[in-house]
């Protein structure tokens, strides 16, 4: 289990300030971290740092993109 206390959680700049998207803490030493920000204390994702890359970069190269 990771301690997720020290988590400082972000909103993306494109969430518009709404409730509708995902928070990410990368400030933790070896983990990253991502929850449902309509529910703050409910689970997380927990990811090594090189997976969060990985996840980045098909994100930006279109692999997770509708056909």
């Amino acid at each position: 289990m990771v301690d997720l206390s020290k988590a400082i959680w972000v909103k993306s700049s494109r969430s518009g300030g709404g409730n509708n998207c995902v928070e990410v803490a990368r400030n933790l030493p070896d983990v990253v971290a991502v929850r449902d920000s309509k529910n703050p204390y409910g689970p997380a994702l927990v990811f090594t740092h090189s997976e969060w890359a990985a996840f980045l970069a098909g994100a930006k190269a279109g692999e997770f993109d509708p056909a």
